[in-house]
């Protein structure tokens, strides 16, 4: 099971890197690279499915179906970005049923208002502390398998400062988050401090524009337990299709076939056309 592969990494000494992936193909494009685990951003779904700005725009239906596509793609664990839950503590009892169903192994829940915004925005807002530990309470108790990782994610350093975000995720652990996510942290000095102020809860980075960039090393001495990059597939996506199109507009014409020829033959093996291919000849008539 997925869920209890990352119940068990996550107790483990060695950082889960988690790039961030948007859809089915980017998910098994980091698989296939070695990675352990995926992160399905909120971010890329919502720029990639509807051309939106990561500002609440979308429903809980919408972001669980991503979800669902990610998690049936591949065979490494999915940590599966939920929001602030859809609403109060109810609907968050429904958005975890429909996001275990989705078959991730971790999910994530912010303490916005709603509608929110991303983590590294200006202009975001909180709700009260103990209104989001009605929410973690509820996440915890709706979730039928107890390795189901619930991630408790805190907005508090951009509105209260880095000292009451802190105290939210005490009061976050308590209330039986799994994982706390404390997002946005500014400089080298708060990054240094998270884990051991949070211990021995394990505590989840965001590698995000507000946050300094971090190697491998730095995130192992520091202690952080969870790594993830959710714009990097996204970034990565957007600048190569802007140089195609673009030499299309200027040229008048795509790169030659004989270009494209190789990638493209490499791209049908890496998407199983040998599997289904052969699962055609085994039925045919």
């Amino acid at each position: 099971m997925k869920d209890e592969r990352m119940f068990s990494m996550i107790r483990a000494k060695e950082p889960i890197l988690a790039p961030g992936v948007y859809d089915a193909l980017t998910a098994k494009i980091v698989e296939a690279q070695g990675f352990d685990a995926v992160y399905m951003t909120g971010y890329g779904t919502s720029a990639s499915m509807f051309g939106f700005p990561d500002i609440g725009l979308l429903t809980m239906t919408e972001m669980a179906d991503n979800a669902a596509r990610i998690a049936d793609a591949v065979e490494i664990p999915v940590i599966a970005d939920a929001d602030t839950g859809y609403g109060n503590p109810v609907n968050v009892v429904r958005t975890v049923r429909q996001y275990e169903k989705a078959g991730v192994a971790a999910i994530q829940i912010e303490d916005q208002t709603w509608p929110k915004r991303c983590g590294h925005m200006a202009g975001k807002s909180v709700i009260d502390a103990g209104e989001m530990i009605g929410k973690i309470r509820a996440a915890v108790d709706a979730r039928k398998n107890s390795k189901l990782l619930i991630i408790a994610r805190t907005d508090a350093i951009a509105t209260h400062g880095f000292d009451h975000a802190i105290e939210r995720g005490h009061m976050y652990a308590e209330a039986g988050a799994d994982v706390l996510f404390i997002e946005a942290p500014v400089n080298m000095e708060q990054l240094e401090k998270i884990p051991g102020l949070l211990a021995p809860s394990p505590i989840l980075l965001n590698l995000a524009p507000r946050t300094p960039n971090l190697s491998l090393d730095q995130i192992r001495s520091m202690g952080f337990a969870i790594a993830i990059y959710p714009g990097v597939c996204l970034a990565a996506v957007i600048a190569g299709c802007t140089e195609e199109v673009k030499r299309i507009k200027d040229t008048g014409k795509q790169r030659e076939f004989g270009d494209w020829l190789q990638a493209f033959l490499d791209l049908n093996n890496f998407l199983g056309v040998n599997y289904y291919n052969d699962l055609e000849q085994k039925y045919k008539d």
